[in-house]
């Protein structure tokens, strides 16, 4: 039997809008590495780097034709580009809704597929955690890029006996959060992408309000020019809000508490969303 790896084909690469350099550098590295021209389609949230990137390629010598670069209404192009016979291959970094809608459309002409979706990734907190260090790390990673991350811890069970301290803590270090102009000194947290998520974020901690849950910081958009919200905290979080069940691609914070460990296993599985999962403990 004989393997031989070769290149797929012309591809298509299409990119988020929330690491607009790092997304469109990743599918045209692979591309190109594997010997396959590609068609990069970024996010008409952030097209800019996506130029940019392809004329420092252009610049570099890479010859015409080799990288395509298109962005517009994403429907039209999307439909135009996968019901073409040229491209051989599909790949998407974007939300779980568009990730399906793309791959059915993708069957139509066997396209192959590599889809990086949204995730909800839950944080689990046990007992014996050493409790500093990992709420320096869980503060700085849940707030990097605003929340707006595919990994981002997001649902946080935390056990009953360090509940109250864990909580604290965050709430603590999330005030020291300075929110503004990510080009200026001292900002440690920029602005959401759009005015639609501002509103997302307000629907999703009205509603855990609504089920039980307490308010302790944030919760509301911050007073100046720009699509920017508070870094909020939230406990008692109820199984059933919307936030423990819908990504929330924002600095907002769910925590909830747990008991046993078959439970907290049993709630972190619950949904169907893969990706990403944090665990702190010094149990291996």
């Amino acid at each position: 039997h004989t393997v031989l790896r070769e290149p797929v084909g012309p591809a298509l690469g299409f990119a988020a809008w929330n690491f607009p350099g790092g997304n469109v550098a990743l599918k045209v590295a692979g591309a190109l590495a594997a010997g396959c021209s590609i068609i990069i389609k970024p996010s008409n949230e952030t097209p800019g780097t996506a130029v940019g990137i392809v004329r420092c390629m252009q610049d570099a010598g890479v010859p015409a034709g080799v990288i395509g670069l298109v962005f517009g209404d994403p429907a039209v192009i999307s439909s135009q580009l996968i019901a073409s016979p040229i491209p051989k291959k599909l790949s998407l970094t974007g939300s779980t809704p568009v990730g399906k809608q793309l791959q059915k459309m993708a069957s139509d002409s066997l396209k192959r597929c590599t889809m990086e979706l949204g995730g909800h990734a839950p944080v689990l907190v046990f007992a014996d955690v050493e409790l500093d260090r990992s709420l320096d790390r869980l503060v700085a990673a849940k707030f990097r890029n605003a929340g707006q991350v595919c990994t981002s811890p997001t649902r946080f069970y935390v056990h009953r006996s360090v509940y109250d301290a864990f909580v604290a803590g965050f709430v603590a270090r999330t005030e020291q959060l300075v929110v503004g102009n990510g080009l200026e000194d001292g900002v440690t947290m920029g602005p959401l992408i759009t005015e639609r998520r501002l509103g997302n974020m307000v629907e999703m901690v009205e509603d855990a309000i609504g089920r039980g849950a307490k308010l302790l910081t944030g919760g509301q958009r911050v007073d100046r020019p720009g699509f920017f919200f508070a870094p909020t905290v939230l406990r008692d979080v109820t199984d059933d809000a919307l936030i423990m069940n819908d990504e929330p691609f924002g600095p907002v914070v769910a925590i909830t508490p747990f008991d046993t460990y078959e439970e907290v296993i049993q709630r972190a599985n619950s949904l169907p969303y893969a990706l990403a999962a944090y665990v702190f403990t010094q149990d291996a």
